[in-house]
Parts: C-alpha cells; structure tokens; sequence
C-alpha cells in the first residue's frame, strides 16, 4: 500500500546547527527558514527521527547525512517500504564510511549509504 500517495503527509526538516527538527509541507520553489536562526532547512524525508537535542554527535551524524544529499526515506519514496534505508547514527559510523570512500573512490553518498563500509551493496 502506498501510504505517502493517497494523503499528502508533511515532510520532516532539520537544522542541523540549531539540532531542531519541523514537520512542514513541501514548500514548491521556495526554501522554508529556521524559526530560530534564520537559515534554510533541510528537507530530511518522511522518516526521519530526529535525535534527542543535548547528543551533539548524532546530529553531526545527520548534519554529514543530510550534507551528502540523502534523505531519510524508506525503501521506496511512496511508503511502500516497510524497512527504513540505513543511515548512519554516531560520528564513529559516518568517519568509517568516510575513510572508506577516500580510499576506494566511492562517493560519499553511496558510502554513507552502506549499512557496512567495507562491502558494496546489493542491488
């Protein structure tokens, strides 16, 4: 069933520095601002689950996430998936995939979107 095509559901944004997260509907055009500095933000996807404010290192997890371009979708961008993508949730995770992009080439995003490093994901 495809849950994120019958209903028109608010996607959620992140400010990374302000580690702050809003459920806003998809503004066409424009960028939506941050209630409390001002900057745009960053549309993170239906699924996203923002970490608790006071864990600074998860949100660098997001902020590196986010910066790559993915979002936080799950396995088809309808909802039709019922296993979310996996994206890293510590700074440990996001350096050992960053390490490993530098060293073999791939591109940051794909990297990131490995749920281990070291071996390529199966299409």
């Amino acid at each position: 069933m495809c849950y994120y095509a019958m209903v028109h559901y608010k996607l959620h944004h992140a400010c990374v520095p302000c580690r702050v997260s809003f459920k806003r509907h998809p503004a066409e055009g424009r960028e939506q601002p941050c209630p409390n500095c001002g900057r745009a933000l960053v549309c993170a996807g239906h699924d996203f689950a923002p970490p608790p404010r006071r864990d600074t290192d998860a949100w660098s997890a997001v902020g590196a996430v986010l910066g790559a371009g993915l979002r936080y979708e799950g396995l088809e961008a309808c909802g039709c998936g019922k296993q979310p993508r996996f994206r890293p949730r510590t700074g440990a995770e996001v350096r050992a995939r960053l390490t490993v992009a530098a060293r073999t080439g791939v591109p940051v995003a794909e990297a990131l979107a490995r749920r281990d490093p070291a071996v390529p994901e199966a299409d």
